[in-house]
């Protein structure tokens, strides 16, 4: 496996290590941050692109968890 070293703030930390000490959430998390980060940087998209598509992916799962609930609270309660 090719081996990758970051220094971030002074401290290196290679990308296994990194892996091994970060939950899956976290993980997650720095997927997402570091594709969003070499997107916009590579000049695919730009931090208002992103911000739109995020605010629209949230108006989109407000609307159908909005529509679960209210069907939720049509559904008679069980005996």
């Amino acid at each position: 496996m090719l081996a990758v070293l970051a220094v971030v703030l002074g401290d290196a930390m290679s990308f296994e290590e990194a892996l091994s000490l970060a939950s899956r959430d976290e993980s997650f998390k720095a997927t997402v941050y570091a594709m969003n980060t070499l997107l916009i940087g590579k000049g695919i998209y730009t931090q208002e692109e992103f911000e739109a598509l995020f605010v629209e992916w949230v108006r989109k799962e407000q609307r159908r968890s909005g529509s679960r609930e209210r069907s939720q609270d049509s559904m008679p309660c069980p005996a």
